[in-house]
């Protein structure tokens, strides 16, 4: 991920921003210690900032999709009421071992409840069970962000947020290549023309993407 401010920059923000728990930076560390592509975890600012919208909308109920190390979990569901819940969805048992393990030791683990699986077929069977989300964590392979929109948009009452990371892709939003490039240019463009929500992306880290729907 190439940085979108000056590394002083970035340092500046860090230091007025709420300090990092001691147990994500000890997943930080571990995380960029032992697992491949620890750039796709969420910056420490993100995290802070995850939390706090968490907290202001009041949000009892989060699906996060793309769980990698937890990061972003651990953020969200320590701004969740104790009786709150978060499910967070993987693919991948390696980098998720490693979230189960920080879940168990973090006091707001029993919160969250980790399904291993396809995204999309864990958001049909969650939609099958009935469940709602009052926010709603987007943060996995960009080609498919547009289809995990749309199947999670009906989950969301309104008023009800998305949240989506890497919206602005090391600024390769302005020149797309790739099938990841182009995936976040399709999801940005349709978010923005979609009469159901109210957006706003914000150049946080690698861009996160606000949609409140009406």
């Amino acid at each position: 991920m190439v940085p979108l401010i000056s590394e002083a920059l970035a340092e500046y923000v860090e230091r007025h921003s709420a300090p990092e728990p001691e147990l994500l930076t000890e997943l930080r560390d571990e995380t960029h210690a032992r697992l491949s592509d620890p750039q796709m975890q969420v910056g420490r600012v993100e995290g802070a900032l995850l939390r706090m919208l968490v907290q202001l909308s009041g949000a009892r109920r989060i699906l996060e999709v793309g769980t990698f190390s937890g990061y972003s979990a651990l953020s969200m569901a320590s701004g969740l009421p104790d009786e709150g819940r978060l499910v967070t969805c993987d693919i991948d048992p390696v980098a998720t071992t490693v979230a189960r393990r920080f879940f168990d030791r973090s006091p707001h683990g029993h919160k969250i409840e980790l399904r291993l699986g396809p995204a999309i077929e864990t958001i049909a069977a969650l939609a099958a069970e009935g469940a709602s989300f009052d926010l709603v964590f987007l943060d996995a392979d960009k080609p498919t962000y547009l289809d995990y929109y749309e199947a999670v948009l009906p989950l969301l009452p309104a008023g009800g947020l998305v949240v989506a990371d890497n919206t602005l892709w090391s600024g390769r939003v302005l020149d797309p290549r790739d099938g990841n490039d182009h995936g976040i240019v399709r999801f940005n463009a349709h978010v923005a023309a979609d009469e159901r929500v109210d957006q706003v992306l914000l150049s946080v880290r690698d861009g996160v993407m606000l949609a409140r729907k009406r």
